[in-house]
């Protein structure tokens, strides 16, 4: 029975096509695995019918063998058995002696004074710390009394520097203004001057220019006048001209008249013509239609003569074959 039971889990380790591996159980997640509450026993004297059996092991062995291509032999081998040992006994314990009244309260005072020594301790901690507190406290007021010190200090002594720059300052701009101001005189002085000399030369200019302009408009007029006898003698030649071409035109547009009714009489000839031409043309393809469709009829009517020979012949082949295969004796008796 043991050899059977190795034997059969080898083969379920290493064969996956063993007859037996469909009958084994399916493994499950540990998700799936129903939940059972483990049951408890109360803590007490456990005797040697509680205690769980032990379970008798047999040393074996698995040899494995290659014999053929793909093919495995195993062999197990027991080893000697083992002489029984019997566990030692756990000896009885014996219950707890009960405690006594006197014993009791003195564990109540053993834990009054032990908190009594803790709140002391706490109390002791929090009032160092209180001092470090205060300690800090009063380094950090020092030294933001002296760092204020310093820095009012060195804000006068900054203050007071600014103020001799500024005072500096003022009166260089002052000199600086001063001499700003001369120059803008001396160059206002100097511009009216500039000014007085234009104004003259431009009213001078001013007198010479009105005096070239009324010498200007009388030439202009002069040459208005020549420029008038001129246009009126040009207006009278344009005149002559325009009769001339008129009377021209006249008569270009009689010839033109003339001209046209000939050519209106001669399209319409050839229109005429051109019309019974059209009309033979179209006759002549009407015929000529109906020829080519009789033709294009007969020759439809013998391609589906002759297609439907093929067709029947085709369909008298294949029912032929489909008979010589259904007379036909089975292969395989």
């Amino acid at each position: 029975m043991l050899i059977g039971l190795v034997r059969e889990s080898v083969m379920q380790c290493f064969c996956h096509t063993c007859s037996r591996a469909p009958h084994l159980p399916v493994a499950l997640h540990r998700t799936q695995i129903p939940i059972t509450k483990v049951k408890t026993k109360p803590r007490g004297i456990q005797t040697i019918a509680n205690q769980p059996k032990r379970v008798q092991f047999v040393t074996t062995e698995v040899r494995c063998q290659e014999k053929t291509r793909g093919g495995l032999r195993y062999e197990v081998i027991l080893g000697e058995a083992e002489p029984k040992v019997q566990p030692p006994k756990k000896q009885q314990l014996s219950p707890k002696n009960s405690m006594s009244v006197q014993d009791i309260e003195e564990k109540l005072k053993a834990a009054e004074e032990r908190r009594q020594l803790l709140e002391s301790n706490k109390m002791a901690a929090l009032s160092a710390k209180m001092s470090k507190i205060e300690e800090a406290n009063r380094k950090r007021d020092e030294y933001n009394n002296q760092f204020i010190t310093t820095t009012k200090e060195a804000l006068d002594q900054k203050m007071g520097q600014h103020v001799e720059k500024r005072e500096a300052i003022i009166t260089d701009l002052k000199s600086k203004m001063k001499d700003h101001i001369e120059n803008v005189e001396k160059t206002r002085l100097t511009l009216e001057q500039q000014t007085d000399e234009v104004r003259t030369a431009i009213e001078d200019k001013l007198k010479t220019a009105s005096q070239q302009r009324d010498d200007n408009i009388k030439k202009m007029l002069e040459r208005l006048k020549e420029h008038e006898e001129q246009v009126q003698k040009v207006r009278e030649q344009n005149t002559q001209r325009l009769q001339q071409l008129d009377a021209a035109i006249q008569e270009k547009l009689g010839q033109a008249r003339t001209r046209k009714e000939q050519i209106e009489q001669e399209q319409r000839e050839k229109l005429r013509n051109h019309l019974n031409k059209s009309m033979e043309v179209k006759q002549f393809v009407e015929e000529t239609v109906k020829a080519r469709i009789s033709g294009v009829a007969a020759f439809i009517e013998d391609k589906l003569a002759t297609a439907l020979l093929k067709r029947e012949e085709q369909i008298r082949r294949k029912s032929d074959i489909a008979k010589k295969y259904v007379n036909m004796p089975p292969p395989f008796p």
